[in-house]
């Protein structure tokens, strides 16, 4: 059975930095992309980050881009988010997400299984 589980929210002071963790289980996720989304209150999930579990490339949105760095541990089926310099903006809800398709991309609709989602709150 497929399961993501993301890890390493929590609470953290403008300018500080967070790195969250997805473990897959039940796939080799070297055969699929992987993505970071986030969604906070009364907005739309937003895509953040991807990459190809094969070594393929990484990709970021510009609001995360030069702060936020995405990468993998293959032999442990595990993804990373490295956030640095948050933002208060940067609050919301954060999750993983794994896709079979062949294009990396970071629209959710290109997403097949989700996790449940960490929770990332940036306040001084």
């Amino acid at each position: 059975q497929l399961s993501l589980v993301e890890s390493g929210g929590g609470l953290v002071q403008p300018g500080g930095s967070l790195r969250l963790s997805c473990v897959a289980s039940g796939f080799r996720f070297d055969y699929y992309t992987m993505g970071w989304f986030r969604q906070a209150p009364g907005k739309e999930r937003e895509g953040l980050s991807c990459i190809n579990g094969s070594g393929g490339g990484t990709h970021y949105a510009d609001s995360v881009k030069g702060r936020f760095t995405m990468s993998t541990d293959n032999a442990k089926n595990t993804v990373y988010l490295q956030m640095n310099n948050l933002k208060p903006e940067d609050t919301a809800v954060y999750y993983c997400a794994a896709s079979s398709s062949v294009v990396a991309g970071i629209h959710p609709g290109m997403y097949d299984d989700w996790g449940q989602g960490t929770q990332v709150t940036v306040s001084s």
